[in-house]
């Protein structure tokens, strides 16, 4: 069997195009691609944490020192026989000579087969890092736009060199889709075009990357675009994408939907029946009264009480971590910063640069809840960033060119952050570290020197390595909030979009990298722009998206943009948050579960932390424990057991039933039927009835039998509907 393959050999290298035993094969530029192409370094084989039956290989191969190391004086040197290369393990292994768990990875005579023989036979040359690593990939074509669905289009991948040099790395590259059902690819990189809509093609070879957009046209015919008013840029930017895609979007919605939307957006409340009556019988231009609606809403002591709740998520206020006090005085010192409309620079640097007592300077919670370096600056990248460090700690980043010195550099701004008991119970002290404060590489123990993520690009940022002596996070702090930083006023911007529209324009909005594209890169480019241009004005940026035809558009759907999903063309229903819907429940029905740690009139935005109500309604409809920065610990999907306590549970039947209730007190005062549903619908739905509603209703109520249970029937009825559960 042997001597087949090898006679073999010649052929298969001649034809494949692939090192023959006369040319330089070296490691790093021809048998580690093969490794990752194969699957040697996945996570599911020797690329796992503890590797796989006794080998450990770098995930994806981001090492390719350790791993030409292992499998070169690993085992004895067994993997690699010089003498006798077809007896190698290394071979035997991936061709199934020798049983291999992980199946058949290699075929014999394979070109992958000729390239690592031809390797060992030459003496396992590791190459030269100068040369052989690879500088950049280009990949052909850089986009793909299809006219209808079925198409098929391949891409090619090549490889640039340090050494100029440059090869066809398609069959080697690995090539995946974001959105298969859109448009997939084969594992000879061919594109397919499956339905109407875009995807990104994601490449890797190497520890590069690159993307290919590709969009799938509509081949329907009879398109013609109907211009819609276009309230600001947003619009402008969003229709642009949508002409171009043969989307029609749909028209914005009537003047209540949009009141009750707007409303729990922007305050977390829905309007009263008097507010919806009279921004009704409003007789303004429809846009110019929802401008000043916008204004008016966004002056309420309740906007701050939501965007004090949304911080509070974000920055993990806690009592778990910080005390019944230090909870209280943090939250405070957000939502203080919240009711000046401080610019957003300023928070953030107010929070990474704070020292002293926690007391004294509630900002310096910030520092108590993660403690430690390594999560500290995890949370950091992560929400005012964007970017997701964590898994760097172990490896490099499988999809960004994030590495694993990059982790420990980052931390370094953080390991000088100590903490220590203050004169006062709950107090803490954070002061920064004059010595012991080095960090270092779980590998080899060096000292790792504080860099930034990128370099900089203007004079007014720190150079990306710190001079001895510089304070850290001073330093760091002017890197993150100058307007030269590519991540910061744009993540912000995306994630600000995200609370309005029910997704990111990248999406999710901590997780932005280069294999994660935005589906409107020029509409995120203006916010951001916008944003930086009016010196991080979050209240400028939310009046911006809220006064959009974009945000304003209504669900209902036309034939041309039905399947969207992506492009903002409609609004998808986004059911309400935990504390939105205690507080909508609130309201309809007047009455408010007790909770003892809080005053009587407290609205669930206005709790500090989740040990308010802890394991009852708030935390059965998803709300965060505050345990983790990423936006994913809020869930607001419905469950089962979501759905049996909106039917059966104790907090809403009680509220629909009790005497002091919002409906009893209308039954007391004799309000007539047409009256009291009317007043049930402006109080859940924010709307009047229609008519077969209110025709239904009053004869229900009518109906033999007790008119107040038949009223609860009713009321139970709306807060249990669709139009009740999402803000629409």
């Amino acid at each position: 069997m042997r001597m087949q393959l090898r006679l073999l050999l010649a052929a298969v290298s001649a034809s494949a195009g692939m090192a023959s035993a006369d040319d330089q094969v070296t490691f790093l530029r021809d048998v580690a691609p093969i490794l990752n192409k194969v699957g040697c370094t996945s996570g599911p084989c020797h690329g796992a944490a503890k590797g796989k039956a006794g080998l450990k290989l770098s995930l994806r191969g981001y090492d390719p020192d350790f791993d030409y190391q292992v499998l070169l004086y690993d085992l004895g040197g067994r993997r690699v026989n010089r003498a006798d290369p077809g007896r190698s393990l290394m071979l035997a292994k991936p061709t199934q000579e020798v049983p291999h768990g992980g199946g058949l990875r290699i075929p014999p005579g394979s070109k992958y087969y000729t390239t690592i023989y031809n390797w060992i036979a030459q003496g396992v040359p590791f190459g030269d890092p100068a040369r052989d690593k690879v500088d950049k990939i280009e990949l052909q074509p850089a986009a793909i736009e299809m006219a209808k669905p079925g198409l098929e289009q391949q891409v090619k991948v090549i490889a640039h060199y340090l050494d100029g040099d440059e090869r066809d790395v398609t069959n080697e590259a690995v090539i995946a889709s974001n959105i298969p059902d859109t448009a997939d690819v084969t594992s000879d990189a061919l594109v397919k075009g499956a339905r109407i809509g875009e995807a990104t093609m994601l490449v890797r070879y190497e520890g590069k990357f690159g993307t290919v957009p590709v969009t799938v046209l509509n081949p329907k015919p009879g398109f013609v675009w109907k211009p819609l008013p276009q309230n600001n840029y947003v619009d402008q930017f969003i229709d642009a994408k949508l002409r171009r895609l043969k989307i029609q979007p749909s028209a914005a919605v009537d003047d209540a939907t949009f009141l009750r939307r707007v409303s729990e957006d922007l305050t977390g409340q829905l309007p009263t029946p008097q507010e919806v009556r009279a921004f009704l019988a409003d007789p303004a231009p429809s846009q110019a009264k929802r401008s000043r609606e916008i204004d008016r809403l966004m002056s309420r002591p309740s906007f701050v009480d939501r965007w004090t709740l949304k911080w509070g998520d974000l920055l993990q206020v806690n009592r778990k971590y910080l005390g019944d006090k230090g909870a209280w005085e943090f939250r405070d010192w957000i939502r203080q910063s919240v009711a000046t409309n401080k610019p957003y620079d300023q928070f953030v640097r107010e929070l990474l640069t704070s020292r002293g007592s926690s007391d004294d300077n509630p900002a310096a919670n910030y520092f108590r809840v993660t403690r430690d370096p390594k999560p500290t600056m995890e949370k950091t990248t992560q929400v005012f960033l964007g970017v997701r460090m964590v898994c760097t700690q172990c490896h490099d980043h499988p999809f960004e060119r994030w590495t694993q010195n990059q982790y420990y550099e980052m931390t370094s701004f953080f390991s000088t952050v100590g903490l220590r008991p203050g004169f006062e119970s709950g107090e803490e002290i954070v002061f920064d570290k004059r010595d012991d404060y080095d960090v270092r590489h779980p590998k080899d123990d060096r000292v790792m020197k504080p860099k930034f993520l990128v370099a900089a690009t203007t004079a007014s940022i720190a150079p990306v390595a710190l001079p001895d002596g510089a304070n850290r996070r001073q330093a760091l702090a002017d890197w993150i909030t100058s307007k030269e930083n590519p991540f910061f006023a744009r993540s912000l911007a995306n994630r600000m979009w995200s609370y309005f529209l029910g997704r990111g324009i990248i999406d999710p909005v901590d997780d932005i990298r280069a294999s994660n594209p935005a589906v409107n890169e020029e509409l995120l480019d203006a916010l951001t722009k916008d944003f930086k241009d009016h010196n991080y004005d979050l209240k400028r940026l939310i009046r911006t998206i809220v006064n959009s035809r974009a945000y304003q558009a209504g669900i209902e759907t036309n034939e041309w943009n039905e399947t969207d999903r992506v492009n903002f063309s409609h609004a998808v229903p986004r059911r309400l948050n935990a504390e939105q819907l205690m507080d909508a429940l609130t309201q309809a029905t007047g009455i408010r579960p007790e909770f003892p740690e809080v005053p009587p009139d407290t609205t669930a935005e206005e709790f500090p932390d989740p040990h308010v109500g802890k394991d009852g309604f708030l935390d059965l409809f998803g709300r965060p424990q505050r345990e983790s920065a990423c936006e994913c610990e809020r869930k607001t999907d419905l469950s089962l057991p979501q759905a049996l306590n909106l039917i059966n549970g104790k907090t809403i039947s009680d509220a629909v039933a009790d005497p002091a209730g919002r409906l009893a007190k209308a039954l007391v005062a004799g309000s007539s039927d047409r009256a009291l549903i009317e007043d049930m619908y402006l109080a859940t739905l924010s709307r009047v009835p229609t008519p077969s509603e209110l025709d239904k209703g009053i004869t229900y109520l009518r109906t033999a039998g007790q008119r107040a249970a038949r009223a609860q029937d009713l009321l139970w009825a709306l807060v249990n509907s669709k139009a009740f559960l999402y803000n629409r």
